[in-house]
């Protein structure tokens, strides 16, 4: 626990500074924090297996594109961006051909890189937008997974006995679940109604906020999901008593994703 408190501290007194001074800074950020995120995926699947040099490098230079692109926007309004795709699609799939060989690349290497790059470049790009666009509203989604994972992690450790999903991460409860969402929505409720919009439908914020809450769990369950099948207890050790970037970014990445879906609401 001391590990883990510490490694807190670290993250907070590395990342505050950054969120508060947006601009370049926070898009610098989320560019190392991206591409560490993806490397994460990358090894957790590439450890033994190597992928041909410029395929990979191509990889982490997509992801890259994808979280600076328009960086400097402020709009979240909701744009599908086909050049985009399908040059994510030309430069992870026709490898499949010109390298020639599906034991060194092939269909599943492929389609697992294209949704890697484009699932961590989307989220951490629009974490930059959502930046430039508000303080209060990032701080708003971060006070949900921040509350919801810290309640449930304390919830199930005093009474939680009933597991939630237990093929897929033992620890989490039922109790957790409960206990990590109430208090999250809660606090995350009062945030906003203090902070950002004090006349805003209740019903409305409750609605969406409860969402996000049960949303960043779920996603939270996904990457565990990702662990457990490449035999991983954490993506890697960089923060002390906490494991990796996907480690602690894992809610945040589907709660920012999930965001997106209420921009009219809130």
């Amino acid at each position: 626990m001391k590990t883990r408190v510490i490694g807190a501290i670290i993250i907070l007194s590395i990342f505050i500074p950054f969120i508060i001074q947006g601009g370049l800074y926070f898009t610098s950020l989320s560019l190392i924090l991206g591409l560490v995120g993806f490397k994460e995926l990358y090894d957790v699947r590439y450890k033994e297996k190597k992928l041909p040099l410029l395929l990979e490098i191509l990889s982490f230079l997509a992801v890259g594109f994808l979280i600076v692109n328009n960086c400097k926007s402020n709009e979240l309004t909701l744009v599908l961006d086909y050049q985009i795709l399908s040059l994510f699609m030309i430069v992870f799939l026709l490898p499949i051909v010109i390298i020639g060989d599906i034991k060194k690349y092939n269909l599943e290497d492929a389609l697992y890189l294209l949704g890697s790059a484009i699932f961590i470049g989307l989220s951490f790009h629009l974490m930059i937008i959502i930046r430039n666009y508000s303080l209060l509203y990032l701080t708003y989604f971060f006070v949900i997974t921040t509350m919801t994972d810290v309640f449930a992690l304390f919830t199930g450790q005093l009474i939680g006995t009933h597991k939630l999903c237990p093929k897929i991460s033992p620890k989490k409860t039922i109790e957790g679940l409960i206990g990590g969402t109430i208090m999250g929505v809660f606090t995350a409720i009062i945030f906003y109604l203090t902070v950002i919009n004090a006349n805003m439908n209740l019903t409305h914020l409750l609605i969406v906020t409860l969402t996000l809450s049960l949303i960043g769990q779920l996603g939270d369950l996904v990457f565990s999901a990702i662990k457990r099948l490449y035999g991983k207890k954490d993506f890697s050790n960089l923060i002390p008593g906490h494991g990796g970037v996907l480690d602690r970014f894992d809610s945040v990445i589907f709660v920012i994703i999930t965001a997106v879906l209420f921009i009219g609401i809130i």
